[in-house]
């Protein structure tokens, strides 16, 4: 693993990293569940994290045995107010919203110098930071919509790194899902999770909660890793 020192820049995650609007997503698609007769659960509403939008409702159509039930215009029409409807969830978002710590962590690293990026399957990103008001602490955000894939694969986190103009060994992926902490090894950046340990063992650093994550603490863990 680098040193520390060798770190330029974090490229983050939107929904679960800095804020929780992947509660508006679970309310959007379960609405959509709920539409297309497919029980909702907590482990389809997991599994949905991070991914795009038309992945999402192919799990929710085939978790319910539907995927054959539906052409591309209707699912392109359900995807479409699903995203509606989300849209309408997240204007409500303000800087309140932001997760524990996210907003020092971000302002004590923009202030250290590093570079940020935001890697999100959400088309909506450049609204929600908007919303939260840290438009202006990013260089630059990675535009699914020019993506050829979603994560796992690590093509979002590596068009992340040359958002910064970065290598990728000089920065960090924050992630809360196991699909993105695979995305960003895949891509050759140290790996920050948020989360539950066992879902994330993955991760080169694990964090239980965004509140945890300073400059300080990363050094630490990597400093503890460097040492062993």
């Amino acid at each position: 693993m680098q040193k520390f020192k060798d770190i330029k820049g974090f490229a983050f995650d939107l929904d679960g990293v800095i804020a929780d609007t992947a509660r508006f997503h679970g309310q959007a698609w379960h609405q959509t569940a709920d539409e297309v007769g497919t029980t909702w659960t907590p482990q389809l509403a997991e599994s949905l994290k991070g991914i795009s939008r038309m992945e999402s409702l192919q799990m929710i159509l085939d978790a319910g045995n539907h995927a054959d039930d539906f052409s591309q215009a209707d699912r392109e029409a359900l995807a479409e107010k699903k995203n509606h409807f989300y849209q309408r969830l997240i204007a409500t978002l303000t800087e309140d919203d932001i997760l524990p710590g996210m907003k020092s962590f971000i302002h004590s690293a923009k202030v250290a110098g590093y570079k940020m990026s935001i890697a999100s399957a959400s088309k909506n990103a450049p609204m929600i930071l908007d919303h939260l008001g840290l438009a202006n602490d990013f260089v630059g955000i990675v535009d699914p919509a020019t993506l050829t894939k979603g994560k796992p694969d690590p093509e979002i986190f590596v068009r992340a790194a040359e958002v910064l103009e970065l290598a990728p060994n000089q920065v960090i992926g924050l992630e809360d899902s196991a699909a993105g902490i695979e995305s960003i090894n895949g891509a050759g950046q140290i790996s920050l999770a948020i989360g539950d340990a066992v879902v994330l063992s993955a991760a080169d650093l694990i964090f239980s909660s965004t509140a945890y994550v300073t400059l300080q603490s990363i050094q630490s863990k990597m400093d503890k890793i460097k040492s062993n």
